[in-house]
């Protein structure tokens, strides 16, 4: 098969920016429809879910020490989630072909190479993955980098590289039976983690503001904590795991709260300064970052296409809306996943 466009001056709407910013410098405007290259499906997307990462791009990485800011080729596509229909196909693709409906994270991490807010999107095979038939492309767009971060660090690594802030490679432990404490429990990857340690027959505590409890109870939880009102590591002790998706800074808070043997998980690591006092307490600090997986996602579709775990959606904007489901973003108490709509 050809693989490019056949008419190399058809353009695609997308979202591009051209410099680091707020929402502000998001851009709706014609781009060019990306060429497939050897072993890339080409996907007319259907829906895009949001993710940190992307608005961590947008910004210019502020969060990341200098040395570790990766260059960036302006202009960029942000977004790395995607739910569609495979459009094209390369020649020494045989896996999937023009009509599957497929879903994936495409590409991360890449920094700016994944290019998803467009109305087209080219995937590695390797990265893609039949759509589960039980949901919609929205739920579909809105699972894979945050069900795969969960399942990363809870269930399965499925990669080999190494996380540079430590020095063991991340293991998950085993859930079934103890006592699991989810802080940022509501938001996209908080709610995946909250389902999977019940799937794998953990007791849960989740940690949230009021306004998710009845969605969190709807999950599964056996415990709820409204952090606006009680302060977690105050009040819970003896625990297993603690899986901290909210991270950063203050996620040595939890360190009192677990047994010796115990582990904490943070999601987003940076910040941690407590090495000396978890090695004095007896626990095992541990994070890994989130890797593109096509055979992962296969195997998390049929979990989804079965109800076993179930995508919560805060909201959608169309793809020229992207502006303003940044903001949305931004401003916290995420209730699941943002979702980027395509006609």
């Amino acid at each position: 098969m050809d693989l490019k466009p056949k008419d190399k001056t058809a353009a695609m709407k997308a979202v591009r920016q051209y410099e680091f910013g707020g929402p502000e410098v998001l851009r709706y405007e014609d781009a060019p429809i990306p060429e497939l290259k050897p072993g890339e499906v080409r996907v007319r997307v259907h829906a895009v879910g949001l993710n940190p990462p992307d608005w961590y791009l947008r910004d210019g990485y502020k969060t990341l020490p200098p040395e570790w800011q990766p260059k960036v080729p302006f202009p960029v596509i942000l977004g790395t989630d995607i739910s569609g229909v495979v459009e094209a196909v390369a020649d020494d693709v045989k896996d999937f072909a023009a009509g599957d409906e497929v879903y994936s994270m495409v590409r991360f991490p890449s920094y700016g190479q994944s290019q998803a807010y467009a109305e087209f999107v080219t995937v590695p095979a390797s990265e893609l993955a039949f759509k589960p038939t039980g949901i919609d492309h929205v739920r579909a767009a809105a699972a894979p980098m945050s069900l795969l971060t969960a399942w990363q660090f809870l269930i399965e690594v499925g990669h080999n590289v190494q996380n540079p802030l430590q020095p063991n490679k991340h293991e998950p432990v085993p859930l079934a039976e103890k006592t699991v404490l989810i802080n940022g429990a509501a938001g996209g990857v908080g709610h995946f983690a909250v389902q999977l340690a019940k799937w794998k027959g953990a007791y849960v505590i989740a940690v949230a503001s009021g306004k998710h409890e009845a969605f969190l109870r709807n999950l599964g939880v056996d415990e709820f904590i409204d952090y606006t009102q009680t302060h977690p590591e105050n009040v819970v002790h003896d625990i297993d795991l603690v899986v901290d998706c909210v991270g950063g800074p203050t996620t040595g808070r939890f360190l009192r709260t677990l047994k010796r043997g115990g582990a904490l998980f943070p999601i987003f690591p940076l910040g941690f300064s407590g090495s000396e006092e978890a090695e004095k307490l007896g626990v095992t600090v541990s994070a890994t970052q989130v890797r593109s997986s096509g055979a992962q996602l296969e195997e998390l579709a049929r979990l989804l296409n079965d109800g076993a775990i179930r995508v919560g959606i805060d909201s959608t904007f169309p793809l020229a809306d992207t502006r303003k489901a940044h903001e949305r973003a931004a401003k916290g108490n995420i209730q699941g996943k943002i979702v980027l709509t395509l006609a």
